[in-house]
């Protein structure tokens, strides 16, 4: 009776760590590997578990770019429109400023980021538009007069002036100095 010699448990052990999301990758080939090229018994199975782990890998990041991607209506919306709320908030300030530094509203947004330092913490870009494929979308920014102007993010129907709008949170008041005039339905147009 010539019994095969088994794997000790220290290649499982490798195979193991392969589902440790990104750096198990790596644990998983070199075990599918070992597993490939050992004679021992138990070879197969090692090679098996380094693959489940590469796949575990996969199938969750994939999962993770879905819902905070592409997925609409769940969590991540949420999460982008609180972004979207404190990025356009900062960007009143930067439109404001540009004014003082330039003594009118810039033209567009674009006009606005040229005009900012590369190292700048500002953005024109809605962070809450999730296609992967063109570019980014602006800010709905509007010109009213040479003292007035609209800001808002157009939300999911990329529509301005809808019930999806994101607006910035800045409290506006006839006696403020502050261009920004807010209107959230297209009843008020």
């Amino acid at each position: 009776m010539n019994e095969k010699e088994k794997l000790s448990t220290f290649p499982f052990v490798i195979g193991g760590m392969s589902f440790i999301p990104i750096i198990g990758v790596l644990f998983g080939f070199i075990a599918i590997i070992w597993g490939l090229a050992t004679k021992k018994s138990g070879g197969k199975k090692l090679a098996l578990i380094g693959m489940g782990g590469i796949i575990f890998t996969v199938v969750l990041y994939s999962a993770l770019f879905y819902f905070g991607f592409m997925q609409r209506g769940g969590v991540y919306d949420d999460l982008r429109t609180k972004l979207s709320e404190n990025t356009i908030t900062t960007l009143v300030q930067a439109i404001e400023f540009y004014k003082t530094q330039n003594g009118e509203y810039p033209h567009s947004l674009k006009t606005l980021q040229e005009s900012l330092p590369k190292d700048s913490m500002v953005f024109v870009f809605d962070p809450s538009d999730v296609k992967m494929e063109g570019q980014p979308r602006y800010y709905y920014y509007k010109l009213i007069d040479n003292e007035h102007y609209y800001l808002l993010g157009v939300g999911p129907d990329e529509q301005p002036f809808t019930a999806d709008d994101v607006l910035p949170k800045v409290e506006v008041n006839p006696n403020s100095k502050v261009g920004l005039v807010i209107k959230n339905t297209k009843n008020d147009l």
